[in-house]
């Protein structure tokens, strides 16, 4: 094999490798030894960067998600306390703080809403669940402490799930 055809190759195989290692909105039935939790509770893992919903003792819908980047992540325990879709965002004064020409409020439907299509609020701060209008930051540590997801992955929880439904979050 020619040094040429061999290097061809590797950076066919390698483009292969990096391209199937992105986010790909399919929510996955999966067993989960989560026996911890009650059926119907959401559980992030943030080293894994997974959302879980359990579904019974040995099942759960997984979701890959983005997370918070060094020195914004937390753990603890949440419930939902709103659910929007097309959510307007007005960034947290850490944000507006890091980013001072952002705009107040950006509209729902904006390409440049980092909400995405739609949100589910936790209780006790300014973090939700949402979706992105960046699809390549899902499976990162890349936000102020909310959990990112595909839109079409927010959109497949958000109707599996109520107000008032258990958050975990977990390192």
């Amino acid at each position: 094999m020619s040094m040429r055809i061999a290097v061809a190759l590797a950076a066919t195989i390698g483009a292969g490798v990096l391209m199937s290692t992105a986010a790909k909105a399919r929510p996955e039935l999966v067993g989960a030894h989560l026996a911890d939790y009650s059926p119907g509770t959401i559980v992030v893992k943030t080293s894994e960067r997974r959302l879980y919903l359990i579904l019974d003792n040995g099942h759960a819908v997984r979701y890959p998600v983005g997370v918070g980047k060094a020195g914004k992540q937390w753990a603890g325990t949440t419930k939902i306390d709103g659910k929007y879709l097309n959510p307007a965002w007005a960034p947290p004064a850490e944000v507006k703080r890091d980013k001072p020409n952002i705009p107040d409020v950006i509209p729902g439907g904006s390409p440049r809403n980092p909400m995405g299509v739609a949100a589910m609020t936790l209780a006790g701060g300014e973090y939700a669940i949402h979706g992105t209008n960046v699809p390549g930051s899902v499976g990162g540590f890349v936000s102020y402490g909310c959990i990112r997801m595909l839109n079409d992955d927010i959109t497949d929880l958000y109707r599996r799930v109520s107000v008032g439904t258990t958050v975990v979050v977990t390192r």
